[in-house]
């Protein structure tokens, strides 16, 4: 199947950043991809505190992802993005949501590792997604599985991923800049693609902010696409038959002797 990433730097105007995110799926349409992945809080995003995100989240039905779903179904292309979802019972999650070809939300992954982290406490405005049975995506006779940024420094989380059956790993991201973080970011979704023998898909947004550089990751750790620093879309053709290919080869996945059991399953 053919899949598709699209980065860009989303400011503090939803509207504006809604533009972007339509620009980016009509370019995936009109290169014929069957998904296309975008990136971590394409809703809002800035170098404010955490605080300020209850103040500017949505809920699911709520304007930016309901006219994320009307374009996917007017483009027909099935669609992950980013947002901050209201939360009536507290502080807003940090929510990637899937949305397929007709405009319906498929399923939902709230991060689980708030990235309080390098100075930064996301958990004084967002609350955790609870460790639930992953949310797989079913396209192109694919399965996918969802992380947010923070979430690629744990391993065992694309572990549970991988033992639900994901073939695909889809890492949307807002990987902020600073010392070291852009070698960090590259060595970090090569290993999760390696010691898994998966694909890994990710879509971060690009500077001032963040480092850019999404990239697409084969199951052997090669990188098949790169989207440099400027804001724009990039294509990869997956297959089953790499992935079993890549297993017979490097059979990690059957030899290993330990296996994750989350503390809320």
């Amino acid at each position: 199947m053919r899949i598709a990433s699209g980065q860009f730097s989303a400011g503090t105007d939803p509207q504006r950043n809604l533009q972007d995110v339509r620009q980016l799926m009509t370019t995936a349409a009109r290169g014929d991809a069957e998904l296309l992945v975008l990136p971590e809080s394409s809703l809002y995003a800035s170098n404010e505190p955490a605080s300020v995100l209850p103040g500017v989240a949505q809920p699911l039905d709520g304007p930016f992802i309901s006219a994320v779903a009307a374009s996917a179904r007017d483009l027909q292309l099935p669609v992950v993005v980013g947002t901050t979802e209201a939360n009536p019972d507290g502080l807003p999650f940090n929510t990637l949501v899937a949305i397929d070809g007709s405009g319906a939300v498929q399923a939902t992954y709230r991060k689980v590792h708030l990235y309080d982290a390098f100075g930064y406490r996301e958990s004084s405005g967002i609350s955790p997604g609870a460790v639930d049975p992953p949310e797989l995506l079913m396209v192109g006779g694919l399965h996918f599985g969802m992380l947010t940024c923070y979430d690629l420094r744990f391993p065992e989380s694309s572990r549970l991923l991988l033992d639900a059956g994901a073939d695909v790993l889809l890492l949307p991201a807002m990987w902020i800049v600073g010392p070291g973080k852009e070698d960090h970011w590259n060595t970090l979704v090569r290993a999760r693609a390696i010691e898994n023998t998966a694909y890994v898909v990710t879509a971060n947004q690009t500077g001032p902010l963040a480092t850019a550089y999404s990239i697409m990751v084969d199951p052997f750790g090669v990188v098949v696409a790169n989207a440099g620093e400027s804001p724009g879309v990039i294509f990869c053709e997956l297959a089953a038959e790499r992935i079993a290919e890549v297993r017979v080869r490097v059979p990690s996945l059957l030899n290993r002797r330990f296996r994750v059991v989350p503390r809320e399953l």
